[in-house]
């Protein structure tokens, strides 16, 4: 099996390098000691795609396979590890919408989430559980 790399995911990885060399590692004690959360970093990110990593292209994402989102993630953390783990959150928000969600609803939300313009994210925390998907308790009754 060969394992090495094609000439567009190097592309990739050298883009988010020079992206988390250029806008995050300058920044990332700065941000974390101030608490700071670089909105105009990330719609800088958004710019380059960095927001709709595997969100379809029928939403104006760029489609890449995990794989290739994985590349240029673990670029971006070697930059902010924090700001990368945002990104990834949003960027599985943003897909679910876009995969998910009614045409309108995607319409309505995929082009500012996709460019940075608008953020998404999640919550899944719960006493005794934390952020532990397999120990939370909660559940949800259909009541009419």
């Amino acid at each position: 099996m060969d394992f090495s790399l094609s000439p567009e995911q190097q592309s990739f990885i050298a883009s988010a390098r020079a992206f988390a060399k250029e806008q995050l590692s300058s920044f990332a004690a700065e941000w974390d000691e101030a608490s700071i959360f670089p909105k105009d970093t990330l719609r800088a990110a958004g710019e380059m795609g960095f927001m709709g990593l595997y969100t379809p292209e029928a939403a104006g994402g760029l489609a890449l396979s995990r794989l290739d989102a994985s590349l240029i993630v673990e670029e971006l953390a070697k930059g902010c590890t924090t700001t990368a783990a945002f990104m990834t959150i949003h960027n599985m928000a943003t897909s679910m919408i876009a995969r998910f969600c009614t045409e309108e609803t995607a319409d309505a939300w995929c082009p500012d989430l996709v460019a940075g313009r608008k953020l998404a994210s999640y919550c899944l925390t719960e006493p005794d559980a934390g952020s532990d998907a397999a120990a939370l308790r909660t559940g949800a009754v259909r009541d009419g």
